[in-house]
């Protein structure tokens, strides 16, 4: 992918090959003297006993630029949790796992409960949510990036390229995305980007016509990568969902609150392969099926909040919109796997188009049937409103957390 192709919407940062990843770490390091770098990874307990972690880790020990590394733990006892801390105990840099699930966390989560504050589902975002609460607690970083755990194929060139825009001081991004090809197995992966978001969002242009939000997004080559990179000074005021809308919630807010310019991607991977979630047609709360409508509420919200008026009959118009762009898109997606000796299976990609379909009307009905849905989980500089402690005890909770159950890690 060495190409220099700038769509004009927000900056395209590529690898162009003449940049060795020693340069770029040596640069990491003189920025990290003045602008401290933070690493935020949310995962799961399961995420520990698979392939992809244990080489993540390994790749984070060579690191030398990172001041911390936040790990949220989700769906974790007390023994996977000790576990978990000395698991994560072979890292070098400062780091801390917060332990989402911990009684201390459980009873600061009915604190925020009884101000209506609290998110209203668990899941990444809310993960993510909670570990950018203890970055703005600590107060010591100028740059965070947030990666995730499941990448089968991570080095740590991924993390340099990934926290470089951000971290340059005379850059003038504030938000960086990652890109990369989805290519594993001899296979085109990225079902959802390929065969969901790219085809709606030319099917949102046909049928409700031109907005700016609409190109900003279509010019992510792939918008819902799991990596980002921001400066921190945004996110105690950054509204992300708490379902698999938050990729594209973050976009949105990027979208929302800074300038075009002050947002790029970045590319950062050659190759780029993780855990792959089941199409679950019999089951619309799981699996691909639930990502798909959660994305599409996601952006169906951003819209309506810009001014856009929804009814049925948009949603049914929309469906068979999307329905003939991607089978269109699929045929091209086709040709380029065949030329380049990748496989693709046209029966299952049909089959997932029809699934995303569905999801695209089970997504507007659910935004058409309740308005008083609040899609976000609260901002901390809300949460700071109305419980001025309460970062500093959602601090103190996580030390003592690490102070109970893994004295050593203290």
């Amino acid at each position: 992918m060495a190409d220099f192709h700038q769509n004009g919407n927000i900056a395209t940062l590529h690898n162009l090959r003449t940049q060795s990843l020693a340069e770029m770490t040596y640069e990491l390091e003189v920025f990290a003297q003045t602008r401290k770098i933070t690493l935020i990874l949310p995962c799961l307990y399961s995420e520990l006993e698979g392939p992809a972690m244990p080489n993540i880790l390994a790749e984070l020990a060579k690191v030398p630029y990172l001041h911390r590394i936040i790990i949220g733990l989700d769906r974790a006892d007390e023994a996977q949790f000790k576990k978990a801390c000395a698991f994560f105990s072979a890292l070098p840099q400062n780091h801390v796992v917060i332990w989402n699930d911990s009684p201390r966390s459980l009873e600061l989560m009915q604190r925020l409960e009884a101000m209506g504050l609290a998110p209203n589902e668990p899941g990444k975002g809310k993960n993510v949510w909670t570990c950018f609460g203890y970055l703005i607690a600590c107060a010591d970083s100028a740059v965070m990036a947030i990666h995730d755990c499941d990448i089968v194929t991570y080095t740590n060139e991924m993390l340099a390229r990934l926290v470089y825009p951000v971290a340059n001081p005379t850059f003038p991004y504030q938000v960086a995305k990652g890109y990369y090809p989805r290519i594993g197995d001899n296979k085109l992966n990225g079902r959802v980007t390929r065969l969901l978001v790219s085809p709606l969002l030319i099917a949102l242009k046909r049928v409700i016509g031109d907005r700016d939000y609409l190109d900003y997004l279509r010019a992510f080559r792939y918008p819902l990568s799991g990596e980002f990179a921001m400066r921190t000074g945004i996110l105690p005021d950054l509204r992300i969902p708490s379902d698999w809308g938050l990729e594209i919630g973050i976009l949105s807010e990027a979208w929302r609150n800074l300038a075009p310019h002050s947002v790029c991607q970045v590319e950062i991977a050659d190759v780029y392969d993780h855990k792959h979630q089941d199409l679950s047609a019999d089951d619309a709360s799981t699996g691909l099926a639930r990502m798909s409508t959660d994305i599409c509420k996601a952006i169906f919200r951003k819209l309506a909040a810009d001014g856009t008026v929804f009814t049925s009959h948009t949603f049914r118009t929309l469906k068979a919109t999307y329905y003939r762009c991607a089978l269109d898109m699929l045929d091209a997606y086709y040709t380029d796997a065949k030329m380049n000796g990748l496989s693709i299976d046209r029966h299952r990609e049909e089959l997932s188009i029809e699934l995303f379909a569905e999801s695209l009307m089970r997504a507007g009905q659910v935004f058409l049937e309740n308005p008083q849905e609040t899609p976000f989980i609260s901002t901390w500089n809300r949460v700071h409103a109305a419980d001025p402690a309460f970062l500093s005890s959602f601090k103190a909770a996580v030390s003592a957390d690490q102070d109970e159950y893994y004295p050593a890690q203290g």
